[in-house]
């Protein structure tokens, strides 16, 4: 999971997908064009998109013709609850 988390446009993917679950290939490429500026091909964001579900942080489902995806944040919930963070450790 954290190599899925190493890459900032895996994390604007799912900064995109945290303000709108559901969204299909086509969505999350122009969002990410309009506000992240990523130049990234359709094909080079669906790789990214597997990688993220490889890491249990992105669930895809089929309706139709369409493929939607959408965040899942318990992974990441796992790991907080796992190590929390004291008040001692905060910054």
């Amino acid at each position: 999971m954290f190599q899925a988390l190493a890459d900032p446009t895996r994390r604007a993917i799912l900064d995109e997908l945290q303000d709108r679950s559901g969204q299909t290939l086509f969505e999350l490429c122009a969002r990410l064009a309009m506000k992240h500026g990523t130049g990234s091909s359709r094909q080079a964001i669906s790789q990214h998109l597997g990688v993220l579900e490889e890491a249990g942080l992105v669930h895809s489902r089929r309706e139709g013709r369409y493929k939607f995806h959408d965040l899942d944040t318990s992974p990441l919930r796992d790991i907080v609850e796992r190590w929390p963070v004291t008040d001692e450790e905060r910054p």
